[in-house]
């Protein structure tokens, strides 16, 4: 029966195509209706989000993507290394476990929970600090998919400014692309491309971790090869240059690839990741996302100053 309704509640949010009623419809699916959250392994919401994240490449011009990338990548990279040094301090100022405080910081300055995977091996991080730190990013993603396009449409910001605050300010790929998708337009190709330029951050992460924590059997980390085959799609799609109707269709097979995503990653939105936040873990969690939200918001109006300056 539980399988039925999850099949039900996964078209549904298909149809649909709200990025919020998504995750928070693959939520339902385990606290509501009991459904197994391991069934669904998180896995499965990656694979079909690096999926849409690829088809959408083929859809974008290299030229542009390019162009969008030198120009915000300066801005990214101070954004990445202010929010990680402010990280750490709060964990230090909070007393938060030193593990915990660095998974916090490194996913909130660069990918979420890919970040807090990648160096979970390497700090040697306790499974609990891990599942803590997945909750909390789950918590703010949800939150996020849902304020950031209705702020954006209160202050009236353009396509490739909210795709470019989102990009940097909503820890997760998933979640950004999903705010994106609620926002519309071509925010979801400028989001695509500067959150996977904020992603490549997590290379000197881990070799910096590398360094810190001097441990060559913990030095097997996955960095997203996706981003590689994103790449390739990117070149690919300018090059055989789709024709409209085409790039229609793959445009909707990769929103539905998106949405697939958001529902499974929902499902691990459960009690058991809940449980162990504390307090002051959760402070320093909420303080440090209002803080990137804030900081990124004033790095892109720095940028359009800067260019108003410049005509």
């Amino acid at each position: 029966m539980t399988l039925f309704i999850g099949v039900l509640l996964a078209f549904t949010a298909i149809l649909i195509g709200s990025p919020l009623l998504a995750l928070l419809l693959g939520s339902a699916l385990v606290i509501i209706f009991k459904f197994p959250s391991n069934q669904i392994n998180q896995s499965l919401g990656t694979n079909f989000l690096q999926i849409g994240i690829i088809i959408i490449g083929l859809t974008m011009s290299a030229s542009n993507a390019l162009e969008v990338t030198a120009k915000y990548f300066p801005y990214i990279s101070i954004f990445v290394i202010t929010i990680f040094i402010v990280g750490i301090f709060l964990a230090n100022l909070l007393k938060v476990d030193k593990s915990l405080g660095l998974l916090i910081a490194s996913g909130t300055a660069i990918c979420g929970a890919t970040a807090m995977a990648a160096i979970a091996p390497l700090i040697k991080a306790k499974p609990k600090d891990l599942l803590v730190a997945f909750g909390m990013v789950f918590i703010f993603n949800a939150i996020s998919i849902g304020i950031f396009p209705v702020v954006g449409n209160i202050i009236g910001m353009t396509n490739e400014a909210f795709g470019a605050w989102v990009a940097m300010a909503i820890h997760d790929t998933s979640s950004v692309l999903g705010a994106a998708m609620a926002y519309g337009g071509s925010t979801i190709e400028i989001a695509t491309t500067l959150k996977l330029g904020r992603t490549i951050w997590l290379i000197p992460l881990i070799l910096l971790i590398g360094l810190l924590y001097k441990d060559k059997s913990n030095s097997k980390t996955k960095f997203p090869i996706f981003i590689f085959i994103f790449v390739i799609a990117l070149l690919l799609g300018s090059y055989l240059n789709l024709a409209q109707n085409t790039l229609s269709l793959l445009e909707s097979i990769s929103k539905i690839f998106l949405i697939a995503a958001l529902f499974c990653i929902g499902t691990q939105i459960n009690y058991e990741s809940m449980k162990g936040i504390e307090i002051k873990t959760l402070s320093i969690a909420l303080i440090l996302w209002i803080f990137a939200s804030v900081v990124a918001y004033l790095l892109i109006c720095l940028l359009y100053t800067s260019d108003a300056a410049d005509e």
